[in-house]
């Protein structure tokens, strides 16, 4: 059966935990571990089984065999038992919120227990570094750290900025401020920074962040929203997303530093992901705003829309990136062959500590999918794998330096560590997008 199609299958339904399980024969996928046993969970890229003598075990997901990652994902579509209710997060947010279907995402494309143990880190990192008005700061050094973690950001006037990107690896990795073990307050806190600090007009545009602080908000707010369906967040959500359509440069399409400024693809593409998160929210999103999206990345690309450059035709890697992930969600085939050259174009470029770059890369391959996919996204994970200090205060973070990435030097140690969060979340963070229902329902794509 081929795993990829299955999880499309299942796209847009409502996500509801299985029946309890009958025990039954598990493989290890070299065929030479066996045992009887029962599922009791699966969680973090693990299964945990029940033996006959009531001993539980542990399997790492992506040890199990074929047959049984199958079946996990089979049971996810299943009924709760009476008295459950379902959870609400469908289409984009599927994978995040449901366990058995989270491990079987983060098995089939490549995840390791060792990345999930990396999210942990990364989350606790990110929740000591909440100041008390419940929202963040790129200098990282003021509230609770007190300056024992290195390699603070400059921008400090980013408020909403760095808040939303903050938030955005707890919603990634299923943590909202109705349903978390740990961290509902962390969550809760900092949508209510966010809710706080929007204009009437919807904007949460700041000097040091511009409109990327706006578009960063804005999938936080749609993002928070269409897991949890919190009316409370419904006006917030739908005037950030209102405000993107009001900022569009009328004449290009396009998005940049300030409203109705010319666009260019860096900040293009965040608002772009804010429609995409609005979308699958069930927000409303006005059809021209689309259009006007696809004319702007019209006037940057090159070679039929197999590279993208800043501000006029080009082929850099992280614009190339950000552009190809957009088209994607506009509807591009797969079969595209100048999406399949710009595909090849970041294979080659490889992965990279510009965590800019890789983010959108990595989830440029994640929905691609294929041999090439799965050997960059590995590569990826084992960088940041290896690389996440282990450094006292500074534990579960990641800094990377250097000119190639401008926003390090800006979002420091704060910014490096959402996008690696993020990097690893990829596997779930999005459902996949091509096939089934998610190629027919779950784009991005204006009304003609």
């Amino acid at each position: 059966m081929n795993l990829q199609r299955t999880w499309l299958l299942v796209v847009g339904l409502l996500l509801i935990a299985a029946a309890p399980a009958s025990a039954r024969k598990w493989t290890n996928k070299t065929g030479s571990f066996s045992v009887e046993a029962e599922l009791v969970e699966a969680k973090d890229g693990s299964v945990k089984l029940k033996k006959p003598n009531g001993k539980i075990i542990t399997m790492p997901v992506s040890e199990l065999s074929k047959a049984d990652r199958n079946y996990l994902t089979e049971r996810a579509k299943k009924p709760r038992a009476a008295g459950h209710r379902a959870a609400v997060a469908t289409g984009l947010f599927a994978g995040r919120t449901d366990p058995t279907r989270k491990a079987a995402l983060i098995a089939d494309g490549g995840g390791t227990p060792e990345g999930e143990k990396a999210v942990t880190l990364a989350l606790q990192w990110l929740a000591s570094h909440q100041m008390p008005d419940g929202g963040w700061n790129f200098d990282h050094r003021k509230g609770a750290c007190r300056g024992r973690c290195r390699d603070h950001g400059a921008t400090v006037q980013a408020r909403n900025g760095a808040t939303a990107m903050a938030l955005l690896p707890f919603l990634g990795a299923g943590h909202t401020h109705r349903k978390s073990e740990k961290y509902k307050d962390v969550v809760h806190n900092g949508l209510a920074f966010l809710g706080k600090n929007i204009k009437n007009n919807g904007s949460l545009h700041e000097k040091g962040g511009t409109m990327y602080s706006h578009g960063l908000a804005a999938i936080a707010l749609a993002e928070a929203y269409g897991m949890t369906r919190d009316k409370k967040l419904f006006a917030a959500a739908q005037r950030s997303i209102d405000f993107i359509a009001e900022a569009q440069n009328p004449a290009g399409g396009g998005w940049r530093y300030h409203p109705k400024q010319a666009g260019d693809t860096s900040v293009s593409g965040w608002q772009i992901l804010a429609l995409k998160s609005a979308h699958h929210a069930k927000l409303t999103i006005n059809p021209n705003t689309i259009k006007g999206a696809e004319k702007f990345l019209d006037s940057v690309s090159t070679e039929g829309g197999a590279y993208y450059g800043y501000t006029n035709p080009g082929k850099g890697a992280a614009t190339t990136a950000i552009g190809l992930l957009c088209r994607m969600y506009m509807g591009h085939k797969r079969t595209d062959p100048a999406l399949q050259r710009g595909v090849s174009f970041i294979s080659k470029t490889g992965p990279s500590k510009n965590m800019y770059y890789s983010f959108f890369a990595a989830q440029v391959m994640l929905h691609y999918d294929g041999p090439t996919s799965r050997k960059w996204n590995k590569q990826m994970q084992s960088i940041l794998i290896e690389s996440q200090s282990q450094d006292g205060h500074q534990t579960g973070s990641w800094f990377f330096g250097g000119a190639a990435d401008h926003g390090a030097m800006r979002g420091g140690r704060l910014y490096t560590t959402a996008l690696a969060t993020m990097i690893l979340e990829v596997y779930y963070r999005h459902a996949p997008l091509y096939g089934g229902n998610a190629e027919r329902d779950g784009l991005l794509v204006p009304k003609r």
